[in-house]
């Protein structure tokens, strides 16, 4: 199996769990957040939604320099807005892993302010290191958000607590 052929996979695989959790937001506790050194609902919600294009820009570029980044995050005020802006950045970043080659994979790629280098690593590791897992981490974080806040949440790799709850509310419905 090629490079880009493992990361499409799991891009897929996880791309769908994440989309089941922003389903499930509720756009007006945007402003909530768990603690004061926390994030903000909306701004989680809208870097987990943006993270796909670190993909796109990773495969298409060899650095990023924040010094003179000029990125305006937009919160979106309904769930639908959050959906379609992941779907359509998980879609962009399938099509820059499509194009990219196991060589692509393997190039240097700078993240720096200035003259200061932040990381370099070849391009599959920033992918591993400063998308997925970075992505998981903060979708890892959502879930405990939404749980604090009373949102069901779904399960991703079987069955959550309120998945569990709600099959036994059913099965006893009907009397079994």
């Amino acid at each position: 199996m090629s490079i880009n052929q493992s990361f499409i996979m799991e891009l897929q695989h996880e791309a769908a769990n994440t989309h089941k959790i922003l389903e499930r937001i509720p756009t007006e506790k945007n402003d909530w957040k768990p603690h004061d050194k926390s994030m903000k609902l909306g701004n989680l919600v809208t870097h987990i939604s943006d993270l796909p294009t670190w993909i796109t820009m990773i495969m298409t570029t060899d650095e990023l320099d924040l010094a003179s980044m000029n990125y305006k995050p937009v919160i979106a005020t309904t769930t639908a807005q959050i959906t379609e802006t992941f779907d359509k950045n998980v879609k962009g970043a399938l099509a820059a892993l499509e194009n990219g080659s196991d060589e692509d994979f393997g190039k240097l790629w700078t993240l720096r302010r200035g003259d200061h280098v932040i990381v370099a690593m070849p391009k599959a590791a920033v992918l591993r290191s400063m998308v997925l897992s970075h992505q998981y981490h903060h979708r890892g974080q959502l879930t405990v958000y939404l749980r604090l806040l009373d949102v069901p949440v779904p399960g991703l790799y079987g069955p959550s607590a309120d998945d569990i709850m709600a099959m036994a509310a059913a099965k006893e419905a009907v009397g079994n």
